[in-house]
């Protein structure tokens, strides 16, 4: 198979992407195992979404975070629109998202992505954001516009969110689980020890709480998060951020390999194995969440329609319910 890496820049020539991480000392890119190569995009379909992108001035994260799936996601028409902008208020030492100031909101832009949901035909969107540290809701409310204008244009596709954590944002949360997504996912992305070094803007208990919080304010909503694996993380700290997943009632957790964008950004402590993370999946059903999804290429939204599926008839089983009731859940 081919390996292409991805990497896409919507700044002007000469600019920087991160400016931040300019002066930090390079780590060099480690050659990548076979597991993990992946096949470069050529197909019809794939090209048909990036013009749909492109037509309805549409930002994905699977360009702007150089997800490897994309070529494979794209060809199945799914997409994860990014919305809000490209540009990240945040400094993280592992994403390939441009930091800097933000733009102001684009008030169409909710009708925009509910447009294109409908043309792509999706029985499962996944919308996610930047952090907008700038705005005195996060964008909150733009998240519930955006859902509402979905429901509209497409009543039947289900809805999964992955929302910024809203850090120092009152009342934010409530705003977007009143808009009543399906699935409410929120990355803790490390373990607590790697956070300083790693995603030093945001507060791990934090994070824990806003999930904790969704299920307390809407118990129908599923909640999801992920864990990147490869940073330096422990395998007792691992099963720790389970446990304070199972302790908060995260019903899905997804778990993947990081790789490493740029020389600028945090180094691959270790490749994990894919009998590595067989062991993680096991050891987190074992802890009894509805889903589990672990692999060196699993990503928040990857196989999102098809998760959600499963996620919904696990639920269905757990409570002894038919499925017109699971529906209802």
């Amino acid at each position: 198979m081919i390996m292409q890496r991805i990497t896409i820049d919507h700044r002007k020539p000469g600019s920087l992407r991160h400016p931040e991480k300019a002066n930090r000392p390079d780590n060099p890119i480690q050659r990548k195992p076979d597991w993990i190569r992946v096949k470069a995009p050529n197909s019809p379909v794939y090209q048909e979404t990036r013009k749909l992108m492109r037509d309805n001035r549409l930002v994905t994260v699977c360009e702007e975070a150089a997800c490897p799936n994309i070529g494979e996601c794209w060809s199945q028409r799914h997409a994860t629109m990014m919305i809000m902008g490209e540009i990240c208020t945040r400094a993280c030492s592992f994403c390939n998202v441009t930091t800097g100031m933000p733009k102001a909101l684009d008030a169409d832009e909710p009708q925009r992505v509910a447009e294109a949901v409908a043309k792509l035909g999706l029985r499962h969107v996944v919308i996610t954001s930047v952090d907008r540290d700038d705005l005195a809701d996060g964008g909150a409310l733009h998240f519930a516009q955006t859902i509402a204008r979905i429901r509209d244009a497409s009543p039947t596709t289900t809805i999964e969110i992955l929302t910024p954590d809203f850090l120092r944002k009152p009342g934010a949360l409530e705003v977007v689980v009143k808009a009543k997504p399906d699935v409410f996912n929120h990355n803790i992305e490390t373990v607590p020890r790697l956070y300083p070094s790693i995603r030093p803007g945001a507060r791990y208990f934090q994070s824990v709480r806003l999930l904790d919080d969704v299920k307390a304010l809407d118990p129908s909503i599923f909640t999801k998060s992920g864990v990147m694996l490869g940073l330096g993380e422990e395998k007792m700290e691992v099963a720790q951020v389970m446990d304070d997943f199972r302790i908060a009632d995260v019903d899905f957790i997804t778990m993947g390999q990081y790789l490493q964008p740029t020389p600028k950004h945090a180094g691959v402590a270790k490749f994990v194995t894919p009998d590595e993370f067989e062991e993680y999946a096991r050891v987190a059903r074992a802890k009894g969440f509805l889903q589990v999804s672990a692999s060196p290429l699993t990503r928040s939204s990857y196989h999102a329609d098809s998760d959600f599926a499963a996620l919904r008839e696990a639920r269905q089983n757990r409570l002894g319910l038919d499925p017109l009731q699971s529906e209802k859940q």
